[in-house]
């Protein structure tokens, strides 16, 4: 079996992508597929959706790369194409019901008379499971409590680090709606988790 060679040129790639060439395709996705798992797992709250979603946003633009133009970067498009599978995913299913108490069980830091000393100055074990708890519950309580719109703005402006405009342009709106649904996030979440 014979594979195509693997091309170096950014533009090259993308030609040969536009071209069908799946290989090419698959080259110019690979570098950002964990992102936009990551991106769509922040927006859906589940690892299987987020599977999901991406396996859509993919199959969308291998379908749609003939007609890419390049007004945007290749990232930004995959993004919004993953943005937008995942607000189709949310609204075909069901909304799921987490109590509010909902968190772990039992305190890590219980039970333990194990001291860690840090050489390196950087958090510990135990501090890094603990920001990674606090992330997943903050992304749970926000699945909770946000519109899709919603959710989808703050990921990709508070999470991304995506301008306003770009955001709009992803979200084929206008970004005094991305700044209200933005602002309207961040007011609903501090009401409701302080």
């Amino acid at each position: 079996m014979r594979h195509a060679p693997i091309l170096k040129d950014e533009d090259a790639v993308l030609e040969a992508a536009r071209s069908g060439d799946p290989d090419a395709f698959e080259q110019l996705v690979a570098e950002h597929r964990p992102s936009l798992h990551a991106h769509s797992y922040g927006m859906l709250g589940s690892r299987h959706d987020a599977d999901d979603a991406l396996q859509e946003a993919l199959l969308r633009a291998w379908r749609a790369i003939s007609r890419f133009e390049g007004r945007s970067s290749v990232r930004t498009w995959l993004y919004r194409i993953a943005t937008n599978a995942s607000l189709d995913l949310m609204d075909r299913r069901h909304p799921r019901v987490v109590p509010i108490g909902d968190g772990p069980g039992a305190d890590p830091h219980d039970g333990s008379n194990e001291t860690v000393e840090i050489q390196d100055g950087g958090p510990g074990p135990d501090a890094r499971y603990e920001q990674r708890e606090s992330v997943e519950l903050a992304l749970a309580a926000a699945q909770r409590l946000l519109t899709p719109s919603q959710r989808a703005v703050l990921v990709l402006r508070e999470v991304l680090g995506y301008s306003a405009a770009e955001t709009a342009d992803m979200l084929d709106t206008s970004v005094a709606s991305v700044n209200s649904a933005l602002q309207r996030a961040r007011s609903t979440l501090r009401l409701r988790l302080g």
